[in-house]
């Protein structure tokens, strides 16, 4: 029996929902707006108390057997109540904070963050934020996590945000600086810092796997469903993508992840169906699936003890 962590998710608490209201056009309340956003997504309104919240995870874990799960704070506003939380947990929800380098203190937010608030790491978006991993702005920001050997999971690719649609929010979105193959001067020049590139790179596939065949600290997370796929020149089934993924990063930088983040839909067990299955027709082993579903992330997140796990079929 192997214990199963999930790399990728999203907390998304009230904050979140609140955030977003404020900084789009609506004329609503920010509250009202939340609730005809949420309502009209077929989401649940997140509730005011963040423990709550969290208790609907925690619960979600138990039931489908997850030991930890890294959470992402995908507003700066969630990043207090995400480190709360997380320390409530007892180290089962793993904090993870969106930065955004161009902003002049993202450096010493994040050295907080990774030095006082139990973060593991942080989750960027340079298409969103208009940089390069391996540009100027980034600098200071790998220098810190660096130092922390903290964990950056850079989201390349084709980016989608369903909730800041509905918001209302605008898209410049940049996808010539969400290049994987950005990655291989920053992780060449930063070796102590682990770079995790979500979905298989969403949709700059080949990319991905040339930025891994370069540098053994880049690692890849399977987490959503993986839809960029009909964006290929062949059609390509969850079983072609982990093989020719584990072709070249092996079974031990491969992070499962399902990107769950909201109720009442809560954590993905279709997707660890998925892809459970399509590692099964890749002719894994038990070790290795094993690696995959949780033994990778423990050695990455620095989890000493999977004897404290929750454990599951995996």
């Amino acid at each position: 029996m192997a214990f199963l962590i999930d790399f990728h998710t999203h907390f998304f608490s009230r904050s979140f929902f609140l955030a977003l209201a404020r900084a789009s056009a609506f004329s609503d309340e920010p509250e009202a707006a939340v609730r005809r956003v949420a309502a009209s997504a077929g989401h649940d309104h997140p509730a005011e108390d963040a423990h709550a919240h969290q208790q609907k995870w925690i619960e979600q874990m138990e039931r489908h057997g997850v030991s930890h799960m890294v959470s992402f704070a995908s507003v700066p506003e969630e990043i207090p109540v995400l480190a709360h939380v997380a320390e409530a947990s007892e180290g089962r929800i793993v904090p993870f904070g969106m930065a955004d380098p161009t902003q002049e203190d993202c450096a010493e937010k994040v050295e907080g963050m990774l030095s006082r608030q139990g973060f593991r790491g942080v989750v960027l978006f340079p298409a969103m934020h208009g940089y390069t991993i391996d540009g100027p702005e980034a600098a200071p920001l790998l220098h810190t996590l660096a130092r922390h050997r903290a964990v950056a999971v850079v989201h390349c690719g084709m980016l989608k945000v369903p909730l800041r649609d509905r918001f209302g929010l605008t898209r410049n979105y940049d996808l010539t600086k969400a290049n994987p193959l950005h990655l291989v001067p920053a992780a060449d020049e930063h070796d102590a810092v682990r770079f995790v590139v979500p979905h298989f790179g969403a949709g700059f596939f080949r990319e991905t796997l040339m930025a891994g065949s370069q540098c053994e600290n880049v690692f890849v997370d399977t987490s959503s469903s993986n839809n960029w796929r009909t964006s290929q020149p062949r059609p390509m089934e969850m079983a072609d993508v982990f093989e020719r993924t584990l072709g070249v990063f092996g079974p031990r930088r491969v992070l499962f992840g399902t990107d769950s983040c909201v109720f009442p839909r809560g954590w993905r067990h279709e997707v660890f169906l998925s892809q459970r299955e399509a590692m099964g027709a890749c002719g894994l082993d038990a070790g290795e699936k094993a690696q995959v579903l949780g033994g990778n992330a423990a050695h990455v997140l620095r989890i000493r003890s999977q004897s404290e796990a929750v454990r599951s079929p995996v």
